[in-house]
């Protein structure tokens, strides 16, 4: 049976994925999000058959389900870009992310929505996203796409849960897409998580307008830069800009529970410290 709550860290998969369920085990997780391959190329080597083995047996070691993993894509796909070429060239990139996932015995796959790089109107961007999602998924069958909400810097969309839902909205399989939820992201795009009372506000309002059935995954960090800047700069849970009391406040929704809970805060050492303090904010409820 699946815990209730799946908290751990984007860990790392050097040396081949199969050292990623170990690494994750040695601070005290029982999830991860890691890269299945290079993700500042476009094109990796295909996953060898003894590594994709190995990881599925460090996983049941650690007793990790394969849903408590959040692998995510390349920095480089941009599913809305403005060029067709480079589009399609994004387009394929992102399929083979899902593949890979598919060998691994993965179900989800984390990636940043897109960019319209000042070049074309919103909606066509957000179209594009759509449309890529789309194009995946009619290619496969067993993973899950879970789009990440950004900071809103640049042209980068995704930033408001307005966008968010209207991407989903023009996915046909809506049973295989999803959200997960950056915490500073979400800070820096002007939520304001800052207090139990406005943490809990902030989340019914994904309810109403996204639905929690779509939060899939978290991101949980906290953020060196204020509310509203637009910044995506990561910093450790209590020590940044949002504060202690809106991981503690998080830890307490119903929408948390049984969803991958990942830290990708700047000091790994403080990783297993991270782990144990969410966890005890859920035993004291």
């Amino acid at each position: 049976m699946q815990p209730n709550y799946l908290i751990g860290a984007h860990v790392s998969a050097s040396g081949g994925i199969a050292n990623a369920p170990i690494n994750a085990a040695a601070i005290g997780a029982n999830a991860f999000a890691l890269f299945t391959k290079n993700q500042r190329r476009w094109v990796s080597k295909a996953l060898d058959e003894k590594q994709i083995e190995l990881f599925q047996e460090n996983c049941q070691i650690a007793n990790i389900s394969m849903d408590a993993i959040l692998p995510h894509d390349s920095y480089l796909i941009n599913l809305g870009h403005p060029d067709d070429e480079l589009l399609t060239k994004s387009r394929e990139a992102f399929f083979d992310e899902i593949a890979r996932c598919e060998q691994i015995g993965l179900t989800l796959l984390n990636f940043h929505p897109g960019s319209h790089l000042r070049k074309i109107d919103t909606d066509k961007c957000i179209r594009r996203i759509s449309d890529s999602i789309n194009f995946a998924l009619a290619r496969s069958s067993t993973v899950t796409a879970v789009i990440e909400n950004t900071a809103g810097q640049g042209s980068n969309l995704g930033h408001s849960f307005e966008q968010l839902a209207q991407i989903i909205d023009a996915v046909e399989d809506k049973s295989r897409v999803g959200i997960c939820i950056d915490t500073c992201h979400m800070f820096a795009a002007g939520y304001d998580i800052r207090s139990q009372e406005s943490c809990r506000a902030v989340f019914a309002e994904f309810d109403n307008i996204v639905g929690n059935q779509y939060l899939k995954a978290m991101h949980l960090n906290d953020s060196k830069t204020g509310l509203n800047s637009r910044v995506d700069r990561h910093e450790s849970l209590g020590k940044g800009e949002i504060g202690a009391e809106a991981f503690a406040t998080l830890m307490t929704l119903e929408a948390v529970k049984g969803i991958p809970l990942i830290l990708e805060t700047t000091s790994a050492e403080l990783w297993p410290e991270e782990i144990n303090w969410l966890r005890s904010m859920t035993k004291a409820q």
